[in-house]
């Protein structure tokens, strides 16, 4: 059952990837084609939600980055909660292996990133730290019978742990200012909701109020609004109640929406940026799309590469069924394709729309990159699942 539920989580990924695909190149076309004023105002139309004081005004871009988007980090911490509790990183000797990876993938483009950078713009640092496990299993999925499942879970697993850390950085990092009074609100609904579960709530439905009261008040009190979805996953029962898999059924209706809706609306609301634009005329500009495109590209095939590498040899764990060197490149090369969070921080750590176009054009360019490294290295490495019982979960000897 629960290699059920994998194989259809990785096909969900693989579509979610070429929607966002979608997304990404209509806003292209948007700005660099059609009409980039009208891209511009468009994503700039104020929409007032409320009644009198008692409303939210914000523009059309700011509803999807903090109100859809909550539906996105809602659904990936839905699945890392899933992963500690029933999943591959409840078992301490299966998730080692893909934490370091992880956290050597999250180290490495940072460093990459602050010293290209030369400290300047250093504010952009979480840009290049976190794996788009959407449009990655995309990629994957261009690629057919060349690549295994097995490749598929390492990378998805990595893009897992690495969502850790994307969370905890725009929840620490990128918080303007903090009004206590409205945190203490949010943390009374959240407790709210713990009330009604022990209380025997199950519907799912009656708990819609109290996670909007939630959103409104991590939205007001400074905190990034979309980390209300992280804290309303976290309070989730993770087993079965009353025989119900609560978990399972939000994952299974939220997929479809999240990868097929909200992310590319997402794409289409930030993925704009004009290509002949003056970003990189600009030394900073230019410093920083670089320094975010390295950080993508080199920082994270070199961090999952060589921390998972340096664990094999170290016996702090063993590479999943069915995958070798081969696979581990074309993997951590992937990892480089750091397209959806890294444009949600990218506004949260610049305001000027200068820096923001230029880190965007290092997002694109260093995950085009990245997707072009990782298919190249499958396409001459990559093995077909027929084979994978016949591989050993480690690396091949030097003579193989």
């Amino acid at each position: 059952m629960r290699d059920l539920l994998r194989t259809d989580f990785l096909r969900a990924e693989a579509g979610g990837g070429l929607a966002l695909l979608l997304g990404s190149v209509v806003a292209l076309l948007w700005v660099n084609v059609i009409d980039a004023g009208g891209y511009a105002t468009f994503w700039a139309q104020h929409i007032d939600i409320g009644i009198g004081s008692a409303s939210i005004d914000e523009s059309l871009a700011h509803w999807v980055n903090d109100g859809l988007m909550t539906f996105f980090f809602f659904l990936i911490s839905l699945e890392i909660k899933r992963e500690l509790v029933t999943g591959e990183l409840r078992h301490p000797k299966r998730a080692a292996l893909p934490i370091i990876a992880a956290l050597g993938g999250v180290v490495t483009p940072i460093a990459l990133f602050l010293i290209v950078s030369g400290g300047q713009n250093a504010a952009g640092w979480g840009i290049p730290m976190a794996t788009d496990a959407a449009f990655a299993i995309g990629v994957l999925a261009l690629l057919g019978d060349r690549v295994g499942v097995g490749v598929k879970l390492l990378l998805v697993t990595i893009a897992v742990v690495d969502d850790v850390g994307a969370i905890l950085v725009i929840a620490v990092a990128y918080t303007d200012h903090l009004s206590l009074g409205w945190l203490a609100l949010a943390v009374v609904g959240l407790l709210g909701a713990v009330a009604m579960r022990a209380l025997g709530a199950r519907r799912i439905l009656l708990f819609v109020p109290i996670g909007v009261f939630v959103w409104v008040a991590t939205l007001e009190s400074g905190v990034h609004a979309t980390l209300a979805g992280v804290a309303l996953a976290l309070i989730c029962p993770a087993t079965p109640v009353a025989g119900r898999d609560v978990l399972g059924e939000l994952e299974h209706r939220l997929h479809p929406w999240v990868n097929y809706a909200i992310l590319p609306l997402f794409a289409l609301a930030n993925a704009g940026v004009k290509l002949g634009g003056g970003e990189l005329s600009d030394a900073d500009g230019r410093r920083l799309a670089l320094a975010v495109a390295i950080g993508l590209v080199v920082g994270k095939f070199i961090g999952i590469a060589g921390a998972t590498i340096a664990a094999l040899k170290l016996r702090l764990g063993a590479l999943p069924k069915g995958v070798d060197l081969g696979g581990l490149l074309g993997a951590a090369a992937l990892g480089g394709i750091g397209f959806t969070v890294s444009l949600f921080i990218t506004p949260l750590a610049y305001e000027d729309p200068l820096l923001i176009g230029a880190a965007k054009l290092g997002i694109l360019g260093g995950s085009v990159v990245s997707a072009v490294i990782g298919i190249t290295i499958f396409a001459a490495t990559g093995v077909h699942p027929t084979r994978e019982e016949d591989q050993p979960p480690s690396l091949p000897s030097k003579n193989a």
